[in-house]
């Protein structure tokens, strides 16, 4: 009998396993183990990165050291340049307690001050705003500026904070032009645009001698920021196996990401002239330029276009780098399943981020999601910017708040499949807020600007959770769209955050108090999401609308009830790793999201479920325990 029963179940099982192969055609991710996850090819890619992760580390950072202002600067007097600073200074600038004035200066006839030999000011003598430029102590910023250079202070102090908030301005606008050529003309030639776009602001920012003409070229820079590396990031995550994406996600950002921004304060010291710094910082976007020789274009977009020939072509070179032999019937099976992928789109595409707002839990979900990036965007780009205002050398302090986010992304890809999203993403937001508002209640200097690290380093873990949670929440037949909106938000909260940076102007706690409430705020919203650790994410709108409603506030994914039956996690496991590596740097700009969650939509209504399939002996010892009259299920 239990021969018998096996060989039942033993064609229960192939019966299956037929209608399964026959429903189910080749997926992209099914014949990377043909030619190899991870194999030489894609650690050449990996490498291929470090020119891309360095272009937007500079794109985003640079114009910070080259809008520094030292913070000893006061009036300029030609009548007086022959005099000693410290003589200067006691006859002209009033006194501000114990430090000079920065913005106004004495009014008297010079001429006659020098003759009578007066070496101090009287205080009684009337005082006007600077109106013939300033001089500057160049002892903590030891070069020229842009800053300086065109006396951006005093009332004038707010302008590199404009600049930069256009600067973002252009992110948003260059967001959609090379998200809409990408999915137009491929990932190449968007990658390609994003980089020249940045390269001609960048050299143009060099040029530049006035606040206009900076801050066109700086829009300019904003059109590549972060177009000039997600198409690269994107591209070489589709051609990693599920399995390495998480590690190359995160690793390639933690390693030369860190690297180039731990970089940039010694460039910025070493080369000594904002011009130069601009050119040299500006030189590795040119690497695009040998892209199309050097990297492989999207595979999964040239399906998406029906050039299923020119994607084969492209698989067999990593067949062939990677010392593989992939049999002729694969390629041919995945020829066919990619045809049939492409013929069922038509029709499908009538969904748009309008839906998201037309369910109430959904509308709610999203809602969430915008406000919680905004606040993520706004504290990260806040702590960024605000190493100025700490109180200690700022190239040794930027160097050290950079330095973070290689621990942050080394630590969240340990915890963040065993911990959750939701409860890690309100605690490292609360944490930062609370890092936040204590620099303001200790000394001034090095115990808050460790504190102010510590909460750059909190927000550097929330933000790379914040990437991968909006595209698991939302459903698979909007994502592309959803993820671009909430990404788009995120960029109108970093246009905020320069002008909160600039409060430091008034007083230099004003920052940190935004950025911890700010940080607590979106912490605790985070809460109100539902968790999407091993859960099935959700395709359809419906999915989206019912997604979560049997957790609880208190719900907490790392601590699991014995008597509860665990959830299937093959469909998880599979697109977790693969959706982290999709959105991580931008994400939405791949239609192929809609896509292939579309043709799984449409699979799931035909096929069975899926097996939960246990070894044939125990199966079989399972039906020896069921009355003999009962059919086995298999």
């Amino acid at each position: 009998m239990m021969e018998d029963g096996k060989k039942k179940i033993q064609q229960s099982l192939d019966d299956n396993s037929n209608v399964k192969s026959a429903v189910e055609p080749m997926d992209f991710d099914d014949l990377l183990p043909y030619i190899g996850e991870f194999g030489l090819y894609q650690k050449l890619l990996f490498l291929m990165m470090i020119p891309f992760l360095f272009s937007v580390a500079f794109v985003y950072f640079a114009q910070i050291f080259v809008t520094l202002v030292p913070e000893e600067h006061w009036c300029r007097v030609p009548e007086l340049m022959d005099l000693p600073v410290h003589k200067r200074l006691a006859l002209s600038v009033p006194k501000d307690g114990d430090n000079y004035d920065k913005c106004r200066v004495y009014v008297a006839n010079w001429t006659e001050v020098l003759m009578s030999g007066r070496e101090v000011a009287d205080t009684n003598w009337p005082t006007i705003p600077c109106n013939r430029g300033w001089e500057y102590n160049f002892t903590d910023i030891p070069y020229e500026t842009i800053a300086t250079e065109l006396d951006w202070v005093c009332e004038n102090a707010a302008l590199p904070h404009v600049s930069t908030a256009v600067f973002f301005l252009g992110a948003i606008v260059g967001g959609l032009v090379f998200g809409w050529m990408a999915d137009r003309w491929g990932r190449i030639p968007a990658l390609i645009g994003a980089n020249m776009a940045g390269l001609l602001g960048g050299i143009l920012t060099a040029m530049a001698t006035s606040f206009w003409q900076f801050t066109v070229c700086r829009f300019l820079v904003g059109l590549a920021f972060d177009n000039c590396f997600t198409m690269m990031y994107i591209l070489v995550l589709e051609y990693v196996g599920p399995k390495w994406r998480t590690f190359v996600a995160n690793m390639s950002i933690a390693l030369f990401f860190t690297m180039a921004a731990c970089l940039l304060p010694w460039l910025a010291l070493w080369i000594s002239d904002w011009r130069w710094y601009m050119v040299v910082t500006t030189f590795p976007l040119i690497s695009a330029l040998f892209a199309p020789f050097t990297v492989p274009e999207s595979a999964r977009w040239l399906v998406s276009q029906g050039k299923i020939e020119k994607s084969i072509l492209i698989i067999k070179k990593f067949e062939k780098l990677n010392g593989k032999h992939v049999e002729p019937s694969v390629y041919k099976e995945f020829s066919e399943s990619c045809e049939k992928a492409v013929a069922s789109e038509e029709g499908q595409s009538s969904y748009s981020v309008l839906d998201l707002f037309k369910t109430p839990k959904l509308r709610n979900t999203t809602i969430l999601l915008i406000v919680i990036w905004m606040a993520i965007s706004l504290a990260f780009d806040g702590h960024v910017r605000n190493v100025g205002s700490l109180g200690l050398d700022v190239y040794w302090t930027f160097t050290v708040a950079a330095a973070t986010e290689c621990p942050a992304d080394i630590f969240l890809t340990f915890v963040l499949d065993r911990w959750g999203r939701r409860w890690l993403a309100c605690f490292t937001m609360i944490f930062a807020g609370l890092f936040s508002l204590g620099a303001t209640l200790v000394p001034y200097g090095l115990p808050s600007a460790s504190l102010a690290i510590l909460g750059r380093f909190s927000v550097n873990i929330s933000y790379n959770i914040g990437l991968q949670y909006a595209a698991e929440l939302l459903p698979t037949v909007v994502r592309a769209q959803g993820v671009a909106l909430i990404h788009i938000m995120g960029y109108v909260a970093s246009i905020i955050s320069p002008f909160v940076v600039h409060l430091a102007t008034i007083n230099t706690n004003l920052p940190l108090i935004v950025l911890g409430i700010v940080g607590m705020f979106g912490g605790l919203l985070s809460l109100y999401l539902p968790e999407t650790m091993d859960k099935e994410l959700p395709q359809t709108l419906r999915d989206g609308e019912e997604f979560g409603k049997d957790q609880k506030m208190w719900h907490f994914p790392c601590i699991k009830s014995e008597d509860v039956e665990a959830r299937p996690e093959v469909y998880f496991r599979r697109s977790n790793s693969a959706m982290r590596a999709s959105v991580r740097g931008e994400h939405f700009r791949s239609s192929l999201i809609n896509r292939s969650g579309r043709r799984r939509l449409q699979l799931s209504a035909e096929a069975p479920a899926v097996l939960q399939v246990a070894t044939l002996d125990q199966i079989v010892d399972e039906e020896s325990s069921v009355p003999e009259h009962k059919p086995v299920a298999a």
